[in-house]
């Protein structure tokens, strides 16, 4: 599995400086991490890529 401190970090173009609600993502060839920007040590979801393409494709209803 990798460690947090291996992969590149990085929060959504449409995330502010000022503080807020924001996750980052990290991406590897075998799986997409995600994580609270305000506690970049704490739990972290890990999908396929083909799951995160599905969920950064799908429109709500």
């Amino acid at each position: 599995m990798n460690t947090a401190a291996s992969l590149a970090w990085f929060k959504s173009s449409y995330s502010s400086n000022e503080g807020g609600n924001c996750i980052e993502v990290a991406t590897h060839p075998a799986a997409v991490h995600v994580r609270d920007s305000k506690n970049p040590d704490g739990a972290r979801l890990t999908v396929s890529p083909a799951t995160w393409t599905a969920f950064l494709g799908h429109t709500a209803k």
